[in-house]
């Protein structure tokens, strides 16, 4: 697998990816990551054809993708990490 290029965003990494015709795009940011598969579809077949499959609204998804599986982190250790399970201090009089 080889980058064949990026695409500038504020908040995102977004990394454009080609092995054996497959086309593949990744979005990062601090903590998390999406890919997205396209294949070996003709109709991405150069990054300039990438950049403009990357759209807005399909950013804006992304980020909400992003925001749902921070939630899901913080739900995951809630579970795990309860309150229940904090070491209790010994009582001061």
């Amino acid at each position: 697998m080889r980058i064949i290029g990026t695409i500038p965003h504020p908040s995102l990494k977004i990394s454009v990816f080609k092995m054996d015709g497959r086309i593949s795009v990744k979005f990062e940011n601090a903590g998390f990551e999406q890919t997205f598969k396209l294949g070996e579809d003709d109709r991405y077949s150069d990054l300039e054809a990438v950049q403009r499959w990357v759209d807005a609204p399909l950013i804006e998804s992304v980020l909400e993708r992003m925001t749902d599986m921070h939630r899901s982190r913080l739900a995951a250790d809630s579970r795990l990490f309860s309150h229940a399970t904090d070491p209790e201090f010994e009582e001061i009089l």
